[in-house]
């Protein structure tokens, strides 16, 4: 592993592991602010509690242990994509500067919502990032080819071996046995 993902991953993860432990000791302070984006997303999809607050925690709850994983380099892209899936709500719903009134506080906003943006990047490029090693979609589209290949080999050496295989095949039946 690279210096720079030994030491990058974890201070990626350090602000959601923090946030998420918040999220899961206090989510009744996180609450009201989340619930004009929770109220419509758990009306759509069942799976989720009905109750903000427990939406909430589960959100603090896969940002802490992603937090975790992305930190220690375990599955990282999968726990990239995790905490990338709780913060585009996260920042929908604690950072909408266009509701604002007071310009003071609508920079405020915007600047948190542009921090977040940028840490949504750093995700994407985290949930992207083999470590130098092919993808699962290159090794597959590569594998595919050189089966392929393989196939028309096995196909050229079974046509440039049958026409020989098949006269010697009719001399032997005319020798005496």
């Amino acid at each position: 592993m690279s210096l720079l993902r030994l030491v990058g991953r974890p201070m990626l993860a350090s602000m959601f592991v923090a946030g998420g432990l918040n999220s899961l000791r206090d989510p009744e302070a996180v609450a009201p602010v989340a619930e004009p984006v929770v109220q419509p997303v758990t009306e759509r999809v069942e799976a989720l509690p009905d109750r903000t607050e427990q939406v909430v925690r589960l959100s603090g709850a896969v940002q802490v242990a992603a937090g975790v994983l992305l930190g220690i380099g375990r599955v990282p892209r999968v726990a990239a994509l995790a905490i990338a899936g709780t913060l585009v709500p996260t920042t929908i719903a604690g950072h909408r500067f266009w509701e604002a009134e007071d310009s003071a506080e609508r920079e405020q906003q915007l600047i948190h919502f542009l921090k977040n943006l940028s840490m949504l990047g750093g995700l994407l490029i985290a949930a992207d990032d083999t470590a130098g090693h092919p993808s699962l979609w290159w090794r597959g589209r590569h594998t595919a080819h050189d089966l392929r290949r393989d196939a028309h080999l096995v196909r050229r050496s079974v046509r440039a071996t049958a026409g020989p295989a098949a006269t010697a095949g009719r001399l032997r039946a005319k020798l005496p046995a």
